[in-house]
């Protein structure tokens, strides 16, 4: 529009020389020519134009005073022009943009209807050998197709800026999902790490501690055993609190070994039988430290709640997935359903299950009472991989 408007100035001045030279006129002429391009070069100067044809629009969005008062500056430079010499009439169509993005919809369609009047009356002038309808319907014509097109681009801009506003507005509620379903994730993984570990730990001390209260005078020796059990553990609980703060990895896996020696040292501390079937694969972290952690849970749960005389680990590789069982003839549970739903007491079948459905694997309990409890964690090896 701004190449349109100064070519079509141009192209005026240059038709009005020609035509009319040497006229007393032609100094008015050439300088209000130059007044409009002056005016015309000083309207992006003065800031952008942010009409809204929204009937809400906020009272920030409408044109600034002194945009007011280019634009009437603008019009009626043109308009003394157009009096002078007609042939500047079509330079009144760039005009007709600038009004519909400075004012708001009825002043601008006011505006365009006005400049269009003028435009008629100077071809009307102009005209030689009498009446030409085109003359009287080429210019509404005209005027009609550019406002037209304009309304359509600023359609097609406001829903631009609506899909916009939408688009950021779902990336950022997306991203706060993420960042609260990641807070809940980060909890959970905690919740059982501290568990499975700590809690599990503190409460070994306490029992074992309780019990050396109980027996201190009758049998010295066994409280003091059960002292330095309990020491032990606390040893063993301050290096999983160390190894939290160093990056929350299973003390027994940090030792070295692999997974089945880590096993082993939970089993030989929990005075249970460890014993791999099949052929060893290399399993994932991921996959070691929830199947320690099981069998940490696991054997916590058979010292403190089933009254075992033995308890046995068997880790099973079968090639498409591992499987670690944790078996104990103990007391069982009274109620298996409860028990392999997850509903007794505690967070521990809990935290395993969450474990195991994290890799993709299940976990299944069999227990009767005075039957002993068998759990098995089966997790494919292909989801982990």
């Amino acid at each position: 529009m701004h190449a349109a408007f100064f070519l079509l100035l141009g192209a005026s001045l240059a038709r009005f020389l020609l035509r009319h030279p040497g006229e007393a006129r032609t100094p008015w002429i050439i300088a209000l020519s130059i007044t409009l391009a002056l005016l015309y070069v000083l309207g992006p100067v003065l800031g952008p134009t942010a009409v809204t044809t929204a009937p809400t629009a906020p009272a920030a969005s409408r044109p600034a005073p002194r945009r007011l008062v280019w634009l009437g500056a603008v019009v009626a430079v043109w308009v003394v022009l157009v009096v002078l010499a007609p042939s500047f009439a079509w330079c009144a169509v760039p005009l007709f943009y600038t009004g519909l993005r400075t004012l708001p919809s009825r002043a601008a369609l006011a505006l365009v209807a006005l400049l269009t009047a003028f435009v008629v009356a100077a071809q009307l002038q102009l005209a030689q050998g009498g009446f030409d309808p085109n003359l009287v319907v080429a210019p509404p014509a005209v005027a009609a197709v550019a406002t037209a097109v304009f309304v359509h681009m600023q359609r097609q801009a406001a829903r631009q800026r609506t899909l916009i506003d939408d688009l950021i507005r779902t990336r950022r509620e997306l991203a706060a999902t993420e960042r609260r379903e990641g807070t809940l994730a980060e909890r959970q993984r905690l919740s059982m790490e501290i568990h499975d570990t700590l809690a599990q730990g503190l409460s070994s001390q306490q029992m074992l501690l309780q019990a050396a209260d109980r027996t201190w005078d009758a049998d010295p020796e066994t409280a003091r055993r059960h002292v330095r059990t309990a020491e032990s553990i606390a040893e063993r609980n301050l290096a999983e609190a160390r190894r939290f703060v160093h990056d929350l990895a299973p003390a027994d896996l940090a030792e070295g070994g692999g997974l089945e020696e880590a096993l082993r040292r939970v089993a030989a501390r929990e005075s249970a039988a460890f014993r791999v079937d099949g052929t060893p694969a290399v399993l994932p972290d991921r996959v070691q430290s929830a199947l320690l952690r099981i069998a940490q849970g696991a054997l916590a749960n058979v010292r403190e709640h089933a009254n075992a005389r033995a308890a046995a680990l068997t880790l099973t590789y079968l090639g498409d997935q591992v499987v670690l069982d944790i078996a104990d003839d103990g007391t069982g549970f009274v109620e298996a359903t409860s028990a392999s739903t997850g509903g007794v007491r505690g967070h521990g079948l809990p935290a395993m299950r969450a474990r195991v459905r994290q890799l993709g694997g299940t976990l299944t309990i069999e227990s009767a009472p005075g039957e002993g409890t068998v759990l098995s964690a089966a997790i494919p090896l292909e989801h982990t991989s």
